[in-house]
């Protein structure tokens, strides 16, 4: 087996999708480790489950820091853990230019909707607003504007007469957790070490 990409998972909050990404394949061949769980969040839950996981953190909050000086720490740390790919996964703070530029071709996000329709917040509530058939979610590459780089992959999920944005919310959170390790292991796969 090649030697698997070091990923580090960007987050703010729970952390489910990093423990999607974690168990994804565990026992299997599969493209990717993750090298290190970083957060903008000290006492994010994700930094407890990645603890448990046995994943390396690092946590620094951002408040009273300018963007480029968080950002220069947070590459600094991933560095130093060998990473070759990002993956943000509820990551809730927007990344400096440079920082996307220095890691180019190499972040990838989940947002929760079907791309290029909601981009930003509150997407469930949106699309369900707007009578729209299906919501969903989509893997993209970031780039420098907001929820705007090439869509890797899509999932769609049903609207239903009686969702809520939260129950719609439930449900697409559930493909998340399907599609990202599926894309993230095929990006490392056939990107990375192609």
């Amino acid at each position: 087996m090649a030697e698997r990409v070091p990923v580090g998972v960007l987050l703010s909050g729970r952390g489910s999708n990093m423990l999607a990404l974690a168990e994804y394949k565990r026992r299997e061949e599969r493209s990717y480790d993750i090298a290190l769980a970083a957060s903008n969040v000290p006492d994010a839950r994700g930094l407890v489950v990645a603890k448990r996981l046995g994943i390396p953190i690092w946590a620094e909050s951002h408040k009273g820091l300018e963007r480029e000086e968080f950002d220069a720490r947070l590459d600094a740390a991933l560095r130093a853990h060998g990473v070759e790919v990002i993956a943000l996964a509820g990551y809730m703070r927007l990344l400096s230019p440079g920082f996307i530029e220095a890691w180019e071709g190499r972040i990838l996000n989940i947002h929760p909707s079907l791309l290029p329709d909601y981009k930003g917040l509150d997407t469930h509530r949106r699309a369900i607003m707007a009578g729209e058939e299906y919501s969903g979610c989509s893997v993209h590459l970031v780039t420098q504007e907001l929820d705007d780089g090439p869509v890797l992959a899509q999932a769609r999920v049903k609207i239903r007469g009686r969702d809520t944005a939260e129950s719609l919310a439930e449900r697409v959170l559930a493909e998340e957790h399907r599609l990202y390790p599926e894309v993230l292991d095929l990006f490392c796969r056939e990107v990375v070490r192609g």
